[in-house]
């Protein structure tokens, strides 16, 4: 299996498909990402990529493994990221 991009190298990349610099491009990704964190309360959107939004877990009874004891899970908020449909379907392939 190959091995996953690190970010240096996603910015090199990107730096050579466009007339950028790599500060340039760090410094985009890295607004784009403090942008992602300040909206994800309202639910931010990358078009054609996916959207990130909040969403709340009830309360549950889960088990620990080790013991097989039942506990109970206190309800939470959690991030999620949908991917686009596009996405999915280049990653994927249609069904």
């Amino acid at each position: 299996m190959a091995k996953m991009m690190s970010k240096s190298a996603v910015m090199a990349h990107l730096a050579g498909k466009t007339n950028l610099s790599k500060r340039q491009i760090v410094e985009i990704f890295d607004e784009t990402l403090a942008l992602a964190c300040k909206e994800a309360k309202n639910g931010f959107v990358l078009p054609g990529f996916g959207k990130l939004v909040l969403a709340n877990r009830k309360a549950r009874m889960g088990r620990n493994p080790q013991t097989g004891e039942p506990i109970k899970i206190p309800a939470k908020r959690v991030c999620k990221f949908r991917l686009a449909k596009s996405v999915k379907d280049a990653v994927l392939g249609k069904k």
